[in-house]
């Protein structure tokens, strides 16, 4: 299935926005996160052929996921809560919600790039080098290990 074009500008004005009004209740380590991913996304953003900044983008979207949860788990204010912080709480956790779908788009975005699956990393996959290789089934016979110097086809020296 294939997914819908999506502006990297859509994604990253949506967020920012959803950002800054989390912010109203999460503060601190919340925005410095949030907002230095989204300095990577306008990165991203100018480097328009630059697979690095997009795979930057990417990855610091997947890291605030985890980020995130621990933020709003943590910090959640469990009493006296305004409507404000209530609405502020409730665009946190809406851009939580809305940040896997974001991954999506931006790993397409990775992919048109020219960025190759994650799976194929050299340290995470086998490597694509296959220059050593040797098949199984090579045309050379194999060598005798018990052979004598005259049947391998090499003289004997003084024995």
């Amino acid at each position: 299935m294939e997914l819908p074009a999506v502006n990297l500008k859509v994604i990253l004005l949506g967020h920012w926005l959803l950002t800054t009004w989390g912010c109203i209740v999460f503060s601190g380590s919340y925005a410095w996160a949030n907002f230095t991913i989204l300095a990577l996304g306008v990165w991203a953003v100018a480097q328009r052929d630059s697979v690095d900044a997009i795979s930057m983008f990417l990855c610091g979207l997947l890291a605030t996921i985890f980020l995130d949860i621990v933020y709003i788990s943590i910090f959640y204010p469990r009493a006296g809560l305004s409507d404000t912080g209530r609405f502020g709480a409730g665009m946190a956790i809406l851009n939580l919600l809305l940040k896997p779908f974001s991954c999506c788009f931006v790993y397409q975005m990775y992919r048109e790039r020219g960025g190759e699956f994650l799976s194929r990393i050299g340290f995470l996959g086998p490597s694509q080098d296959r220059s050593a290789y040797q098949t199984i089934d090579s045309a050379e016979a194999p060598v005798d290990p018990f052979a004598t110097p005259e049947d391998r086809g090499q003289t004997a020296r003084g024995y």
